[in-house]
């Protein structure tokens, strides 16, 4: 059905896949059970989830574990497509492990001149 929806945008791009393969939401919660009825985004997003999820911490990220962190859908900010669970929680543990404070620009003109 996706594949379709897709060929319907964009004609021809059916003839670009090589391969594919669906599996059912009980197949993929067997597959891994923190998937609970096949759900990749760690459950409801409500506020209180937002806000507590996955435990009860001033910094999400942090485990009890000295220099293990966690990013996934299930820390702030949710669930989505853009990587910012791993962005904070890298800037957390540049905080913690090693005292930056300030988040080092990612930008590609920085990066060329500092040769990084």
């Amino acid at each position: 059905m996706v594949q379709a929806r897709i060929e319907h945008y964009a004609p021809g791009f059916g003839d670009t896949v090589i391969a594919g393969r669906g599996i059912s939401a009980r197949d993929y919660e067997t597959y891994n059970p923190n998937y609970i009825g096949g759900d990749i985004n760690g459950g409801a997003v409500t506020l209180k989830q937002s806000m507590l999820g996955p435990a009860l911490r001033v910094n999400p990220y942090r485990t009890p574990l000295r220099g293990v962190y966690l990013c996934s859908a299930s820390t702030p900010p949710g669930p989505g497509v853009r990587g910012m669970s791993g962005y904070l929680a890298a800037r957390s543990a540049l905080r913690h492990e090693f005292g930056i404070h300030t988040t080092p620009s990612l930008a590609p003109d920085q990066i060329a001149r500092t040769g990084s």
